[in-house]
Parts: C-alpha cells; sequence; structure tokens
C-alpha cells in the first residue's frame, strides 16, 4: 500500500501547514517607527562554543491601527544578534549579515546552536560576520517567566498551579477571540515585517544589497522566496526597494527558496482545525476576521500553546540535572492535553495509547531521557519535530508501533526515516540518555529492532542534548512558536488566487542573486531532492539538527552546515 499517496490525501492541508508553510510577500503601507524605539540587551549564555557575542534586539514597528487592539509588545520586532566577540560592534561594519526566518512553530531561539557555530567558523577564516535570528510578531504573546526562573518545579507551579514568579502571575494562554488582529497576519505582514526590520536596522539601500544573505529553515525558505519577489513602494517600476535588492544571496536549511512548495510537504496527524480551503480567499478571510475559523494553528495533542510550552520546561529539567532522575512526568499535572500528547508519544502500541498503561510516569527516566524521548527522531513520530541527540540507554528496549509501525512505507513524511524505540520495562531500571557522540563506542549495547535493524549509528547522530535543552530553556526569545498565524496557512494554500498573486511583483528576483540550499540528508526531502538543485546535504540530519547539530561530528569533521554557511558569507556579491 503506497501509505505516502494516502497520508499525502488525507493530510494535505495539514502538511502545507506543518512543515513548511506560507510565504510572504509585497506591499503594504510601512509602520512608522518611533524615533530611538530600539532596545537590544547581552544575553548570558553557557554555551560551550565561546568568542561569541549574543544579544536580543527589540524595535518598534507598530502594525496599522487597522489591526485593531493588540497587546503592546505586539507592536515590536524581535531578532536574536549573534556576532563575533572580537568584530565590529555595529552591523553595518560586519563583512556580513545572515537573516533567518523560522520555520513552522519555531522562535528565533531555535537558531542557536547554527548561529553560534557559523559565526565561529566565519571567525576561523578571519571573517567577522553576524547572525541574525528573527522571531515572528505572533510570538510577542509568549510569557517565559516561569521558564526563565531556571527552576523546573518553579516553571511547572507557575504555568499550572498559579504560582507567582517575580510578582507576575500566569494569564494563561490567549484564546481564539483575543486574536483578531492576527486574522490578517500572513504572507504580506510578514515580508513587511523583514523589510521593515531591515531598513532600519540597515538603512543604507547599498550596504543592503551588498552585506545582507537571506534565508531560513523550513517555512523560512518559502517566506525568503516571497521576499525576494516582494515589491514595498507599490511602484513596480522601481526597484531598490524590491526584495531581491535587500540580499546580496538566499539561503535554504532543509527547505527551497521558492513562492510554491513543491516536494517540500509533511503531514501531521489528528484535526488541526485547519479551514476548509476550497473556499475562496473572501470567504476565508472574512472566517479569520470574525473568529469563525481559528486564527492559529493548533491540535488538540502536541501541536498547541501549552504543549510547546511544555518542550521548554523538559528542557530546562536536562539543563539542570541531564542524568539525574526525573519528576516532571509526575509532577505535572493530569489535565487531557498533557494525558493525550503523553500517550501519543510514549505508548508503545495502540492497546498502551487506548489503555493509558503503561503511561510515561510508570518508567524510571532521567531528564536527558525525557527531553529525547520528546524530541528524538527515534522517539517522536512527527518528522517537522525530529532532532538526532542519541538514544535510550540503561534497560531493555522495544520498537514502538504506535501511531506508525517501524519500517512502513509511510516514512518520510510523517514520521520520519529513524525507527521507533520505547523503553520496554515499567517499574524497573532508571533509564538514561545515551548522547549523540557515545552512540557507537565500545560500551554501546547497539541495540536493534524487531526485525534486527539497528535502530541508529554514530553516523546518524549528531546533536548535543545538553545543547539542545540549552536553546529550549536559556534563550530569551522561544525556541518554539506558541501562536502561529493561521493565515499563512491559507496564504500558501490559496496561492493561485488573485489575492496572493499579486504579492509576487518581482519573480524574477528568486534567480537575482546566489542560493545555497542544505538539506538534510533524512529531513524533509530525504529522497526526493529535486533535480534542479545541487544542494550541500549534511548525511544523518534531520529536520530540525540543521539548527541544532554540534559543532564538530562524530566523523571528527566540522559541522557540515554552519561549515557551509561561512563559506557562502565569502562569496563576493
Amino acid at each position: 500500500m503506497d501509505m505516502n499517496r494516502t497520508y499525502r490525501g488525507k493530510w494535505r492541508g495539514a502538511a502545507l501547514a506543518v512543515l513548511l508553510t506560507a510565504g510572504t510577500l509585497t506591499a503594504s503601507a510601512p509602520g512608522a517607527r518611533a524615533e530611538g524605539a530600539r532596545t537590544e540587551t547581552p544575553v548570558a549564555s553557557t554555551s560551550p562554543v565561546t568568542g561569541v557575542t549574543e544579544s536580543v534586539v527589540r524595535v518598534k514597528v507598530p502594525l496599522p491601527e487597522s489591526a485593531g487592539p493588540r497587546p503592546a509588545a505586539c507592536d515590536w520586532l524581535s531578532y536574536l544578534r549573534y556576532r563575533s566577540a572580537d568584530g565590529p560592534a555595529a552591523s553595518a561594519e560586519a563583512d556580513r549579515i545572515l537573516i533567518a526566518q523560522p520555520g513552522i512553530l519555531e522562535g528565533a531561539g531555535a537558531f542557536d546552536s547554527v548561529a553560534r557555530n557559523t559565526v565561529t567558523r566565519a571567525a576561523e577564516q578571519g571573517r567577522h560576520i553576524e547572525f541574525w535570528a528573527l522571531d515572528r510578531r505572533s510570538n510577542c504573546l509568549e510569557d517565559r517567566t516561569g521558564i526563565a526562573s531556571g527552576d523546573q518545579h518553579t516553571a511547572v507551579d507557575y504555568y499550572y498551579r498559579g504560582k507567582q514568579v517575580d510578582g507576575r502571575t500566569f494569564d494563561g494562554y490567549t484564546g481564539n477571540a483575543q486574536l483578531g488582529w492576527m486574522a490578517k497576519l500572513g504572507i504580506e505582514q510578514t515580508v513587511r515585517d523583514q523589510y521593515d526590520l531591515l531598513t532600519a536596522e540597515l538603512p543604507s539601500p547599498v550596504l543592503r544589497q551588498r552585506k545582507v544573505l537571506c534565508g531560513g529553515h523550513s517555512l523560512g525558505g518559502v517566506i525568503t522566496g516571497y521576499f525576494a519577489a516582494a515589491d514595498f513602494d507599490g511602484n513596480r517600476a522601481t526597484t531598490a526597494d524590491a526584495g531581491y535588492n535587500q540580499c546580496a544571496g538566499y539561503f535554504a536549511l532543509d527547505t527551497t527558496v521558492s513562492t510554491t512548495l513543491g516536494d517540500l510537504s509533511g503531514s501531521i496527524p489528528g484535526d488541526t482545525n485547519l479551514p476548509d480551503i476550497g473556499l475562496g480567499y473572501g470567504v476565508v478571510q472574512a472566517g479569520l476576521d470574525s473568529g469563525v475559523l481559528p486564527r492559529t494553528l493548533s491540535a488538540p495533542v502536541l501541536l498547541n500553546p501549552e504543549t510547546m510550552t511544555l518542550l521548554g520546561i523538559a528542557g530546562l529539567g536536562a539543563l539542570q540535572d541531564l542524568d539525574g532522575e526525573a519528576d516532571l512526568p509526575g509532577y505535572l499535572p493530569r489535565n487531557l492535553n498533557i494525558e493525550a500528547t503523553n500517550r501519543f508519544l510514549f505508548a508503545k502500541d495502540t492497546a498502551a495509547f487506548l489503555s493509558g498503561s503503561p503511561a510515561v510516569r510508570d518508567f524510571r527516566l532521567t531528564n536527558g531521557a525525557v527531553l529525547g524521548a520528546l524530541l528524538d527522531d527515534n522517539s517522536v513520530p512527527l518528522a517537522f519535530l525530529q532532532t538526532s541527540v542519541g538514544f535510550f540507554d540503561g534497560g531493555p528496549i522495544a520498537d514502538k508501533s504506535f501511531p506508525a509501525a517501524n519500517g512502513g512505507d509511510a516514512r518520510p513524511g510523517l514520521y520520519g526515516t529513524a525507527y521507533k524505540a520505547i523503553p520496554d520495562r515499567p517499574h524497573g531500571p532508571l533509564y538514561t540518555w545515551r548522547t549523540y557522540d557515545r552512540v557507537g563506542d565500545a560500551d554501546d549495547p547497539g541495540y536493534r529492532s524487531a526485525d534486527g535493524t539497528p535502530f541508529t549509528g554514530a553516523g546518524e547522530e549528531v546533536t548535543d542534548v545538553r545543547q539542545l535543552a540549552r536553546s529550549l530553556a536559556e534563550q530569551p526569545l522561544d525556541f518554539t512558536e506558541q501562536y502561529f498565524p493561521t493565515k499563512l496557512v491559507t496564504d500558501i494554500e490559496l496561492a493561485t488566487s488573485p489575492q496572493v498573486k499579486k504579492l509576487v511583483v518581482h519573480p524574477e528576483g528568486l534567480k537575482a542573486n546566489p542560493v545555497l540550499t542544505v538539506l538534510a540528508g533524512e529531513g524533509l526531502l530525504a529522497g526526493r531532492v529535486p533535480a534542479d538543485l545541487h544542494p550541500v546535504v549534511a548525511d544523518g540530519y534531520q529536520h530540525l539538527d540543521v539548527l541544532t547539530a554540534a559543532p564538530v561530528q562524530n566523523n571528527g569533521r566540522p559541522e557540515p552546515v554552519s561549515t557551509s554557511l561561512a563559506g557562502f558569507a565569502r562569496t563576493p556579491r
């Protein structure tokens, strides 16, 4: 049975939403930036990659009044700025500036490792570059107070038990009725935000055209395509403002720079409450404006603000004590969302999912094993959330057959390429986490699936779980995204509508500059690389690994994604 075809039909809307949804396009009136409305705050980091200075930058770029009521924080754009500690303090004096758009359900914090590695690689070559990791405007709704406390129990108490932290009490997750201003937060506004930020931070158009490299991960590649084709002054005949003239080149991380999705598709399980795109653009927009259609992408299991927050809380535990026995599964409240998510992620088979037994609380797990179970490619079934951070250790391991059987034809679109595994001894030994650089070493037990296939090997593990935990829990801007605008989904699915097509003003812009495409060897395009691409392929990488991989790999060589980006930054205009 062709499972890829089955899922492609069933989950088409969700696929477009989750993996690479939504581009961005062109002209709307730019928001007026108040004079001096900019802050830059240094970020302290425990990263082992030294020699990199990080700060969080916020620039006031208000939405038009027609957007309606919104929190004051949502009139600001934010990004993480990484630069060489030995380099110039002013961005305009850097050799190159890479500006990166995030993927679906992804925030600026997800770029931490690749940004640090890239800046470091360039410095080794005598070049001082900057890496700007963008947050989408909707990330203004996130409350990191609990995670920023640095204590896992305090974070749980803040988000679930009404405990104050620094005098603040969690207001709960924002409901659809309060998100009317997001009804128009689609392609056009997203690229407009990038343009306004660039022109505010780098006023010289000559400098932007010579020094800025525009790109992104997953969805960010499609956004970059729309940005390249955009026109920002409403006059097609004048091209100084055209998107492609704001960039010296483009880069794509497990994606392509394009205004169409092509083969970049995947899928997610369950009802995501996505609107019926069989409706016309006007009807969909009216549904978003009225609130009849949900204004943010969500699902009852795993993909919602609460579970995105839980990833940060799990990262906090692993950051505090990777090898310590976790109490998070028992310390969390037993609400419907958490219970359903735990069953979905930790059920060995359908019977265990339906009965809830054994539950994750029935296993002894270290904090590292909890985080690995949530994001490792041998555990989590959703390809767009997968990293290669090691493997379970400390006890018997079994094949995980829920929600997909290992080795089925459904890989890689929904489930990814890796065989799925699960601890097999409830109320038994303490399951630990074997880090990426210990898979395949002398004391590795070499776990195999029921058909004898090794679950993993040294060449398939690339990300340090400790640094993944740090990126999740330590960054001032989230790794994950709690409120992803539905309009980005509907715009890309309605890309042939006149309202979206008119935003592609300069289609020639996509080929106006050099392009670097870096693909994960086990990522979204695994086995399906478009014939016209000549990409760098990072062997063994999953979709998120292109952002999170360790600076030195198990083969002893430097990490290839950041090495390629640093080399691309040397390419003359």
